[in-house]
C-alpha cells in the first residue's frame, strides 16, 4: 500500500475526443502523463527516447539534413533531442492530446522543451498521427513513432491498426524513398518484425537500450521500400 509521501500530486486533468488524459507530479518531482489509466511515460530517464531519435539519423549517414516526423510529443524527450541535434533539418511533431501541448507550452513540461519549441524548425501539429499519415501530402526521412507502450500495448484501440501492414504502408507513403521508420516498444516484439518485413520494409532490425527498471526497451527499425 502506498504511504503518503508516495501518492502523485494531479497537476491537471482533462477529458478530450481520446478519454482522459492526466499530468501527476511525483515526490521529488517527477512528472508523468497517464492516458485512459493507462500509464504512457514521465520525466525519470528517457534515455530511450533520445535513442529512438539517435537510432533514426544514424540509419540516414549520407542525408544532409533530414526531415523527421516525430509521432507523439509526450514529455518531450524525443523533440527536444532531435531539435539540439544541428544535423537535423525540419522537426515535425504531430499530437492529438491538446492539453499535452499546452503542458508543454505554457505548464510544466515547457522545462524540457522551450527551447525545441521555439526552433524555427519545429512544427507541432495537432492531429491523430494515424489520420495524419493517411491524409498528409508531406514527405519525410524518418519517421520517430512513439504514440503507444509498444506495437501489442496500444493507448487505444485504434492505434493498433498503425502496427498492422496497412497502417505500415501508410508509414511508408510519408517517408521518402529510403527513409527510415523507428519505433519505440517497452518490449521486443519479434512478430511485429514480422510484419515489416511483410509490408515490404527493408533491413529491420531491434535495438535494445537498457533501463533501470530491468525488462530493456527497444526501438525497432526498418527502411523504407521504394
Amino acid at each position: 500500500m502506498p504511504t503518503p509521501n508516495d501518492i502523485p500530486d494531479v497537476l491537471d486533468r482533462r477529458e478530450g475526443p481520446h478519454g482522459e488524459v492526466v499530468l501527476r507530479q511525483r515526490p521529488g518531482g517527477r512528472l508523468e502523463i497517464i492516458a485512459n489509466g493507462c500509464f504512457l511515460m514521465d520525466t525519470s530517464d528517457g534515455r530511450s527516447e533520445r535513442r529512438l531519435v539517435d537510432a533514426a539519423l544514424d540509419a540516414l549517414p549520407d542525408r544532409p539534413r533530414p526531415d523527421v516526423l516525430i509521432g507523439g510529443l509526450g514529455v518531450g524527450f524525443s523533440l527536444a533531442h532531435a531539435a539540439a541535434d544541428p544535423r537535423w533539418g525540419r522537426i515535425t511533431v504531430v499530437e492529438r492530446e491538446h492539453a499535452i501541448v499546452e503542458w508543454h507550452r505554457d505548464g510544466p513540461l515547457s522545462t524540457i522543451s522551450a527551447e525545441a519549441l521555439a526552433d524555427p524548425r519545429t512544427e507541432i501539429v495537432e492531429a491523430d498521427l494515424v489520420a495524419y499519415v493517411n491524409e498528409t501530402s508531406a514527405t519525410y526521412d524518418a519517421l520517430c513513432l512513439d504514440i503507444d507502450n509498444g506495437p501489442g500495448w496500444t493507448v487505444t484501440e485504434g492505434n493498433g491498426n498503425l502496427y498492422r501492414e496497412a497502417g505500415l504502408a501508410s508509414c511508408a507513403r510519408v517517408l521518402r524513398s529510403g527513409g527510415v521508420l523507428a519505433v519505440w516498444s517497452a518490449q521486443p516484439s519479434p512478430e511485429f518484425e514480422e510484419t515489416l518485413w511483410n509490408a515490404g520494409f527493408q533491413q529491420v532490425r531491434t535495438e535494445e537500450i537498457p533501463v533501470a527498471r530491468g525488462v530493456p526497451d527497444v526501438v525497432h527499425l526498418a527502411i523504407s521500400p521504394g
